[in-house]
């Protein structure tokens, strides 16, 4: 499995980068709008994968050891549905198992471990498809 408090990562997200500490602006009070919204961004989110599942093979998980390849648009869609349903997290396996998605089901984002530069790419022409955002440890205000 993918070490991931020692691999690279991006973040798929509703905002094009974090909002720095201290902000002036409203973030808590959008983010529980965006959260009142999950359903919407999950849909966003399956239709990310359906699109990468075009390329790549998906190895999708509810716990962690039960791996199923290649689920149907409409099961990876519903996975995201009970994910928010029952607030547990959703990993997703990507091609050759070097890369890692990752869902909390009550966040607004998705964390993409271990891309190579190809995946990137297809992941953020994705992503902008749904209006999404996709940002790196590079763009992390202090």
């Amino acid at each position: 499995m993918i070490d991931t408090e020692n691999s690279s990562y991006w973040i798929i997200d509703i905002l094009p980068k974090q909002v720095p500490a201290g902000s002036p602006g409203q973030y808590f009070k959008a983010e529980r709008y965006f959260l009142s919204r999950l359903d919407e961004i999950s849909r966003k989110f399956a239709l990310i994968l359906i699109r990468l599942n075009c390329y790549y093979d998906l190895q999708v998980s509810t716990d962690g050891e039960t791996w199923i390849l290649n689920e149907s648009p409409e099961d990876l869609a519903h996975l995201f549905e009970e994910s928010i349903a029952s607030h547990s997290p959703l990993s997703i396996l990507v091609g050759s198992d070097e890369a890692l998605l990752t869902f909390s089901g009550d966040d607004h984002y998705m964390t993409l471990y271990n891309p190579d530069e190809e995946l990137l790419e297809l992941v953020r022409q994705c992503a902008g498809a749904e209006g999404l955002f996709v940002w790196g440890p590079k763009q992390i205000e202090p």
